[in-house]
């Protein structure tokens, strides 16, 4: 496959992932709220579950949504925060791809909780009722991190604001303006 070269040297993309009720998508709203206009969320619940209603299976379709809505709003010039559990046997391959395709800086970020903060953390969830903990022990891997070093593992002693913090500054964008969209 080629390579089609995506965004600008100055747009980020932010890759969150880790297990259910790890916090994934609580980072990427607080980074957004302190951002502002001009950075994407993309997140594999919305794509997957929302838009296609389809199952988390080896090479569904959501996996090649989530590549074209990530690199659409790259190209668009957003910042773009990518998140979801993303297993790696499964998304690793388009991960990767989407990588070394950016022209800017690309961070990788796994949240890590362990499997009984799992439980206690997704008791509070709306599909709390729907979801059981056997669904949640088939779904569950322990650190599940992509090959080559690319993500930082940040664990449960890291707050939701530290987290959104730590990110903010790595990616350089606490510094950034945000977009007038």
């Amino acid at each position: 496959m080629a390579t089609v070269v995506v965004g600008t040297e100055g747009t980020r993309l932010i890759v969150l992932r880790g297990n259910s009720a790890s916090g994934k998508s609580s980072v990427a709203a607080g980074i957004r709220d302190r951002f502002g206009r001009g950075l994407a969320i993309v997140g594999q619940d919305n794509l997957r579950r929302i838009v296609l209603r389809e199952r988390d299976l080896p090479g569904a379709a959501n996996i090649g949504l989530i590549d074209t809505v990530a690199r659409y709003a790259l190209a668009a010039g957003y910042h773009v925060v990518l998140e979801g559990i993303l297993y790696a046997d499964r998304y690793g391959e388009m991960l990767a791809r989407l990588r070394a395709d950016h022209r800017g800086p690309t961070h990788g970020y796994y949240l890590h909780v362990p499997f009984g903060e799992t439980l206690v953390r997704h008791a509070t969830k709306p599909i709390a009722e729907e979801v059981g903990e056997r669904d949640l022990r088939d779904w569950y891997r322990e650190l599940d991190l992509l090959p080559g070093d690319v993500e930082t593992v940040i664990g449960t002693d890291s707050t939701l604001p530290e987290t959104v913090d730590r990110i903010m500054l790595d990616t350089g964008l606490a510094c950034r303006p945000a977009l007038d969209r």
